[in-house]
């Protein structure tokens, strides 16, 4: 007879199923972004994979939509090989052609890189009720034009923060204003005002972008001399502690 199973139950198994195969993917990405130059043929990007079963991998590069395939990405940019097969312990270059079309040329393009890893299918004698999920890692991908003033090192110090009502009229936000050329990564950002502390989200400025930041916490404005912390992601994938003092 049938078991069924409530909603939640099912939800609930869907998402441990889900971290199972997070846990155990095996082809990996090395690093955690790629810097395209402008003017440069081609970047490599390597590919491990660190599980006990070869591994089919499928790759593309997309405009940011999460829905993205790779019959419908519209990114400027060729992947060599965009279908290889992984041997366990093994490594793949995954080599990444820009196509020549427009991008601006005073700013940082941002593009996303796709790796698609396709289990084997069961042999014959295995058991074929084994669940198999394919599992997709993603990666950002900046194209970065010649000649631009400063350095993306340079664009974290640069960006500046005030404390504002929130678009959204429900409260008070972080607001960031990035005059560089270059995008901003941030995580663990953090409103510092005396013995408060005030948690926002992670997120990415773009270049000449104001953006808010939610602090859904923080009830009051904060005293003159409140400042904001945050780790910003260098080219290398590090995180680069930063504090920095509010504009009044």
């Amino acid at each position: 007879m049938p078991c069924k199973l409530p909603l939640k139950q099912l939800l609930l198994a869907s998402l441990l199923a889900l971290a199972s195969a997070q846990a155990i993917a095996g082809v990996v990405i090395t690093g955690t972004r790629v810097i395209y130059p402008a003017g440069q043929k081609e970047v490599t990007v390597k590919l491990n994979n660190n599980g006990t079963q070869p591994a089919l991998m499928q790759a593309w590069i997309d405009t940011g939509s999460v829905e993205s395939t790779p019959t419908s990405s519209k990114a400027p940019f060729l992947l060599s090989p965009p279908v290889a097969r992984i041997d366990p312990a093994k490594g793949q270059s995954l080599r990444v052609l820009f196509t020549g079309a427009a991008l601006a040329s005073d700013k940082e393009s941002v593009f996303w890189l796709n790796v698609l890893e396709i289990p084997p299918k069961p042999e014959a004698g295995e058991d074929l009720n084994t669940l198999q999920m394919a599992f997709r890692s993603r990666i950002k991908l900046f194209y970065r034009p010649t000649e631009l003033p400063g350095t993306a090192t340079e664009a974290i110090e640069q960006v500046q923060w005030q404390v504002v009502s929130s678009r959204d009229g429900l409260g008070l936000a972080l607001q960031a204003f990035n005059p560089s050329a270059f995008y901003v990564s941030l995580v663990e950002l953090e409103l510092v005002s005396g013995s408060v502390r005030a948690r926002s989200e992670d997120g990415m400025v773009a270049p000449g972008e104001t953006r808010q930041f939610p602090l859904p916490t923080l009830k009051t404005r904060p005293a003159a001399d409140a400042q904001v912390e945050f780790n910003a992601i260098n080219d290398y994938g590090a995180l680069i502690p930063t504090r920095k003092a509010l504009k009044p």
